[in-house]
């Protein structure tokens, strides 16, 4: 028992454990709307967009959470514009737009940072958490909850059926940008937990577990925070005893998660759906 208490005897582990745990639990929360707008691609083009925003930050001397949402919500006009304006589908123009974005920050990276700082970027270093780091994440957890939870229904139905929204007189514009923005601000506080390169895990992999175990989306945002939450904590928690990167310890747990519910969920699981499949053969 006192060898598993070791990581609580350090101040660098308590904070990573907690802050881990706060970031899990916002990217969870947001995860539901994400699966259910099928924005699982959006996730993964703004978690890299925000890149040449953090690069610009540094050299200016600026926080970077300043220059990665700016960034996020650049890259998300810049999709909306080039939809707008073009016959390019929208998966051809998130390739385009993330991946550019992405470059540009490496090249800014490589010219102006050192590999150190390359590797906090694209890697995340939660266990080296600066004080300031700390209080951003938490404002932008805390905005970003807020938000969702006086907004989840409104959100929701923009999600599930945009038009129907603007039948009942949603603002369906106002709602798109909100989720937008809260993406782009999530995918800045995951940035210090598991990098540019595993945000989009974070933002997708609880809700797509949640939407395997329950049909309803007010139970699946509870299941997906609080999977956004146990495996963070318990993922940083391992990471002392295996000695190995926070981030990928987070993400793999999730991992292993959703191959549980993927395999042994009781309605939409493989083997759920391989005994009603028998089932129905036996029936005369």
């Amino acid at each position: 028992m006192s060898d598993l208490l070791i990581p609580f005897q350090y101040d660098y582990m308590l904070r990573a454990i907690w802050v881990s745990a706060l970031i899990g639990g916002t990217c969870g929360f947001l995860s539901s709307f994400v699966t259910l707008k099928g924005w699982s691609l959006m996730g993964d083009a703004l978690s890299h967009a925000v890149v040449p925003g953090v690069a610009i930050a540094f050299i200016l001397g600026l926080p970077f959470a300043v220059g990665a949402f700016v960034a996020g919500l650049l890259a998300a006009a810049t999709m909306a514009f080039i939809k707008a304006k073009s016959r390019i589908r929208e998966d051809a123009t998130i390739g385009i737009v993330f991946t550019s974005y992405f470059a540009l920050g490496l090249v800014l990276i490589s010219k102006f940072a050192t590999n150190k700082d390359l590797k906090v970027i694209l890697l995340g270093n939660i266990l080296g958490i600066a004080d300031p780091d700390i209080l951003q994440v938490i404002l932008i957890s805390a905005v970003t909850l807020i938000v969702l939870g006086l907004k989840w229904k409104d959100l929701m139905l923009f999600c599930f059926d945009p038009n129907q929204a603007r039948t009942l007189g949603l603002r369906a514009g106002v709602l798109h940008v909100t989720l937008l923005a809260l993406l782009a601000a999530t995918s800045v506080a995951a940035l210090q937990a598991v990098g540019a390169c595993l945000v989009v895990a974070m933002l997708v992999t609880p809700g797509a577990t949640a939407y395997l175990l329950t049909d309803r989306f007010g139970k699946m945002l509870w299941l997906s925070s609080g999977m956004g939450v146990a495996t963070s904590l318990v993922g940083a928690y391992a990471s002392y005893y295996f000695n190995g990167a926070t981030g990928g310890c987070i993400v793999t747990l999730q991992t292993l998660v959703f191959l549980a519910a993927f395999i042994f969920a009781p309605k939409h699981g493989i083997l759920a759906s391989k005994r009603r499949v028998r089932l129905s053969a036996e029936r005369p």
